[in-house]
């Protein structure tokens, strides 16, 4: 899967939040190998998880999916931590990203000021996915 970015299991089940990031970079380079994440994602599982895309050196100078979670830490709900988040990082280092975060109570939020960000979450039994600003696509999936 060549030019999707990062990809990114998340979940939040009974054993606690787990986050697994797939990381290439602009420009397809060689991915980074997994236990090797650098600033790209952030887990704690008193608060949720959240991983990033976009400009790498903005995304790590201001430590992007931590300040997500620090966000929801003072009761921001998902999507507005993303959204703050992403803000901060534009104002403060001209970067431009994206963010998808889950917090501890299985709410999720996605925000991004790139151009496009592909995105897909699932719920129960329903896909939810988008790329486009505006996108916001849901399915209903049938066991087979």
């Amino acid at each position: 899967m060549r030019g999707l970015g990062n990809k990114t299991p998340v979940t939040n089940g009974r054993t606690g939040i787990k986050l697994q990031l797939l990381m290439r970079g602009l420009g397809n380079k060689t991915p980074v190998t997994n236990g090797r994440t650098g600033s790209g994602g952030y887990c704690d599982n008193a608060l949720g998880a959240a991983s990033t895309t976009g400009h790498g050196e903005s995304i790590m100078k201001v430590l992007l999916a931590r300040l997500v979670l620090q966000n929801i830490q003072t009761g921001l709900s998902t999507q507005t931590a993303a959204e703050r988040a992403l803000e901060y990082m534009e104002q403060r280092v001209g970067g431009a990203g994206g963010v998808i975060a889950i917090n501890n109570k299985g709410e999720i939020g996605k925000h991004f000021t790139t151009e496009r960000m592909p995105w897909a979450t699932i719920s129960e039994e329903t896909l939810e996915y988008g790329i486009e600003p505006k996108d916001h696509y849901r399915e209903t999936m049938t066991k087979s």
